[in-house]
């Protein structure tokens, strides 16, 4: 009965031990910080709910996506969205081309959002001017 028992608590043991594994490998903040450190591009949401903040990790740098819900013709939607940096002083070497990618992959999830950078990548003229 006892050899019963321990066999039964070995087995939950290791279920619970491939159950933490597979948590820790699905984990998308594991996933944000791994692209992160290989610089990549990451981009961290869920679409359902519209008070979380996103993350996007980009070249190493971490943006955060604060969303705002209002009105469109149709519907309720995403219309306004804040983007800052984590770590303003590592923005050395992003560039403009860098930051339209970034509100293009924000705009294919969102697209009736404007899109506003937070200080100090707001003091870079992100918008080509008109000729």
């Amino acid at each position: 009965m006892i050899i019963i028992l321990f066999r039964l608590l070995l087995i939950i043991a290791i279920l619970f031990i491939i159950y933490t594994v597979y948590k820790f490998i699905i984990n998308p903040r594991r996933k944000l910080d791994h692209a992160r450190n290989k610089q990549e591009f990451y981009f961290h949401d869920t679409i359902e709910n519209t008070k979380q903040n996103f993350l996007i990790t980009y070249k190493g740098l971490i943006f955060e996506g604060e969303k705002y819900l209002g009105t469109t013709e149709e519907s309720f939607e995403v219309v306004n969205i804040n983007i800052s940096a984590h770590h303003p002083e590592k923005l050395k070497g992003l560039e403009r081309h860098d930051l339209y990618f970034l509100e293009e992959q924000v705009l294919m999830r969102y697209p009736y959002a404007e899109i506003e950078w937070k200080y100090p990548i707001n003091r870079l003229n992100i918008r080509p001017i008109d000729e």
